[in-house]
This record gives structure tokens, C-alpha cells and sequence, in this order.
């Protein structure tokens, strides 16, 4: 699922900067962030917290209300996000540290990022 809203979100970009060679390509801003609930932002209802930055790029951008992390651990769930496949076939099926001798995603996954810079 989250593969497919990768491959979605790239294909609408590549569509939308070749529909238009002399338009301007849009700037993309992912902020993926750790140990963050989900009303842990104003815009998203927080009461307790004081978020004007983040609440004032919600408002210029892009507000997604549903999402799920595909692992309860920051290394395989960014391996995920980044990849667009499951954390088990993006290389990540646990979290890496380099203290323990786990480098990281392998170099051979292809992700977002360079898909990005490939369209330009």
C-alpha cells in the first residue's frame, strides 16, 4: 500500500512536470518525524502543544490526515517511506546502528529521492 501511494505520488509529478516542459517543478518538503502522535501538532488538535511553524506549513501545503507507518521502530519505517516497499524487502526488517555492525538500508534500493532527482 504504501509502494503504491510512492509510485502514485512520483507518477503525478512525472505527469504533471511533462504536461508542461516550461512550467516550474514543484519544490517537495517531506517531514517525517519520530515518536510523534497523531494530535501531537495544532493543526492536528494538540491543545497542550505550541506548533506555529509546523501548523503554518500545513496551511501552505499539503495535510494528510491518515496515515500508517509500516513498522513501530524508526529505522525499518523510514527504510519504508523511503522505498515504498515493506521494511523486510526494502533490506530494513529492524533497526540499524552502526555500533552494531548494521550499515543501514542496502545501496542497491531505489528511493524516492532518486526517483525524484532522476524526473528532475
Amino acid at each position: 500500500m504504501l509502494r503504491q501511494f510512492v509510485l502514485c505520488v512520483v507518477t503525478t509529478l512525472v505527469l504533471f512536470s511533462s504536461t508542461s516542459a516550461l512550467a516550474r517543478r514543484p519544490n517537495v518538503s517531506l517531514i517525517y518525524t519520530d515518536d510523534q502522535g497523531s494530535v501531537d501538532v495544532n493543526c492536528y488538535g494538540a491543545k497542550d502543544l505550541i506548533t506555529p511553524h509546523m501548523d503554518s506549513l500545513a496551511k501552505r501545503g499539503v495535510r494528510f490526515t491518515q496515515f500508517y507507518a509500516a513498522a513501530p521502530v524508526c529505522s525499518p519505517s523510514r527504510a519504508a517511506l523511503m522505498t515504498g516497499r515493506f521494511p523486510q524487502r526494502a533490506g530494513v526488517p529492524g533497526n540499524v546502528s552502526s555500533a552494531k555492525g548494521n550499515a543501514g538500508m542496502p545501496a542497491a534500493q531505489v528511493t524516492f529521492a532518486e526517483m525524484m532527482k532522476a524526473g528532475g
